[in-house]
């Protein structure tokens, strides 16, 4: 059963993490260029927004405290909630059509962050990584690139695999990895999906799954994709075979996290801004988190080391 989290609300929510220590979830909201968090029991919470100057790709917390946040023209710190931001990278990009979107850290601390395009006339987004550990200036690495959409980020249990999609293309791809280098390869197709039919909307229902948007990986290696569209979210195994649906009371899912203490709670964020009216009065959820209870227990969350 899924549940609502109260005046959770978001044009265009996104890049949900749970923080143990605050015992919070945060959210973002792109379109509506803030961070949100809630404060209390997820029964009940309340919620606290943080407005910022443009908007918000993805967002992950710092060791130190704090967070870094991936903005439109690049890479923030800041040191507490509603606090400066400071740039620790920027990107040569052209912001009036690029800009950031899904990303997280890996499990040695690493911000990775993707871009979006747009203007969708190309494979133009690239997935980058900020290495800011002990101290050293910010070090920026292009990490893949050939996407138009960049989402789906997530890292296995035994840090040997990178998962990164493109929505646009309906596809998840992987790479072999080594965490102590940092080093990606052995690209491959993780899971592709139908295009979008010719002509299709909602009322079609089953006749679309949606498309691969954000992700998250669970305790047992499981690769969970939320289908922007799709009003589902899929379950894989580490070799790509989809093991489960989870069917959504909204159209459009955007990113999972599991959390809560025994990590446990499956939260999801979605889309409102630009849903036909008629969908949004069969389903007026649109644009909350969600979040249920499951059997598998998700990962830590990890946190940004400087």
């Amino acid at each position: 059963m899924w549940h609502n989290l109260n005046d959770s609300l978001s044009a265009l929510g996104e890049s949900p993490f749970w923080h143990p220590q605050e015992r919070s979830l945060y959210w973002l909201d792109i379109a509506g260029r803030a961070l949100l968090r809630t404060r209390g029991d997820i029964a009940d919470a309340s919620v606290e927004r943080w407005a910022l100057p443009s908007e918000p790709g993805c967002v992950a917390p710092a060791r130190r405290g704090g967070l870094v946040i991936a903005l439109r023209d690049g890479i923030y710190r800041a040191r507490e909630w509603g606090g400066a931001l400071t740039r620790m990278a920027a990107f040569d990009y052209d912001t009036r059509t690029m800009r950031f979107n899904d990303g997280k850290c890996d499990p040695r601390g690493r911000f990775w962050a993707g871009t979006l395009n747009e203007a969708k006339d190309g494979p133009t987004a690239r997935l980058y990584c900020l290495d800011a550990r002990d101290g050293i200036a910010p070090r920026v690495t292009e990490m893949a690139g050939d996407a138009t959409t960049a989402n789906g980020l997530a890292f296995s249990p035994d840090e040997r695999t990178v998962y990164w999609s493109d929505t646009a293309a309906h596809v998840v791809r992987a790479w072999d990895w080594d965490a102590e280098t940092n080093a990606m390869r052995q690209p491959r197709v993780f899971h592709q999906f139908p295009a979008k039919p010719e002509g299709w909307t909602p009322d079609d229902g089953a006749s679309y799954a949606g498309r691969p948007d954000g992700a998250t990986v669970d305790a047992n290696g499981h690769y969970w994709a939320a289908m922007y569209e799709g009003a589902q979210l899929l379950r894989f195994t580490p070799q790509g075979e989809q093991v489960e649906a989870l069917p959504l009371p909204v159209q459009c899912p955007t990113m999972p996290c599991l959390g809560g203490d025994d990590l446990r709670t499956l939260f999801v964020t979605s889309a409102r801004r630009g849903r036909p009216e008629a969908e949004l009065a069969v389903r007026p959820a649109s644009g909350s988190v969600l979040w249920t209870r499951v059997a598998t227990p998700g990962l830590p969350v990890h946190f940004f080391e400087d």
